[in-house]
């Protein structure tokens, strides 16, 4: 009985342990923020929620000292980004320990050098939330908000999440013009996303590719969104060279450009 009415919550209003509870809550935020608080609490998918939590208590030695986040992970940047860059899921030992998406592991290491190397980022290194970095007219977010085991989330657990980035992209839309998405997982989950979200695309549906750029109109008469690809940040591509940084940042550098961003500043 106690189980269910947790699921259930108050008010008629799903609990976070609801497998509806992502569908019924992600649309009724006003704003970034909101939607943010609502997503932390999420607990909609059993196998993740598991996963992150243990590996919170089975900590790496190097980090034996952090009380980990151990919690889903909202996306990072101001509310009127002109440019998105989604990849795929927090890393267990990355943003399911600092609580920011793509902060305290290699990736993460390698995406925020580059976005601070094209002047989208206040400093070149993103360590723990309240470091100090800032991310100018860029907002970095992900399909799945856990961490998944062998970072491999399932079909339902995508889908299961999809809400959470439908509506962050909706709230974005006013004065989001182009998206970088990092990797083939990333790339086929936002799609139908976007497609929802209100901009046409193609049918059939545009393949993933290093350099790819579709052009979505807006089904509202509105602005024109720039897709682009680009390979993950991954260990696996930049340690063999698939993924360069001088590639990455040239990825973000033509999403700028597009989004009609005037960077900050660089540190090059």
């Amino acid at each position: 009985m106690q189980g269910e009415q947790r699921k259930r919550g108050t008010g008629g209003v799903p609990g976070p342990d609801a497998p509806d509870f992502p569908s019924r809550t992600a649309p009724r935020a006003r704003d970034l923020a909101a939607l943010d608080d609502e997503l932390i609490r999420c607990r909609a998918c059993p196998r993740l929620v598991e996963w992150r939590e243990e590996t919170a208590r089975v900590k790496r030695r190097a980090f034996q000292e952090w009380d980990y986040w151990a919690r889903p992970v909202p996306g990072f940047g101001p509310p009127d980004a002109a440019l998105a860059v989604v990849g795929l899921a927090p890393a267990a030992h990355g943003g399911n320990r600092t609580g920011r998406i793509f902060t305290g592991d290699r990736s993460g290491d390698v995406l925020f050098a580059a976005l601070h190397a094209v002047g989208l980022a206040s400093q070149p290194e993103s360590t723990a939330r309240g470091d100090g970095l800032e991310l100018y007219g860029v907002r970095v977010t992900a399909p799945v908000h856990c961490a998944p085991p062998a970072n491999k989330p399932t079909p339902q657990e995508r889908l299961t999440c999809r809400p959470w980035l439908a509506r962050e992209l909706e709230l974005l839309r006013p004065t989001l013009r182009a998206v970088v998405v990092l990797g083939a997982f990333g790339w086929q989950a936002l799609l139908p996303v976007l497609e929802e979200a209100g901009w046409q695309v193609p049918r059939p549906r545009p393949r993933f590719g290093h350099g790819v750029h579709i052009e979505l109109p807006d089904a509202g008469g509105g602005s024109t969104l720039h897709l682009l690809g680009c390979y993950h940040v991954s260990q696996q591509n930049t340690f063999t060279g698939r993924l360069t940084p001088a590639m990455l940042r040239e990825a973000l550098a033509e999403g700028a450009a597009l989004a009609g961003l005037e960077p900050s500043g660089s540190g090059a």
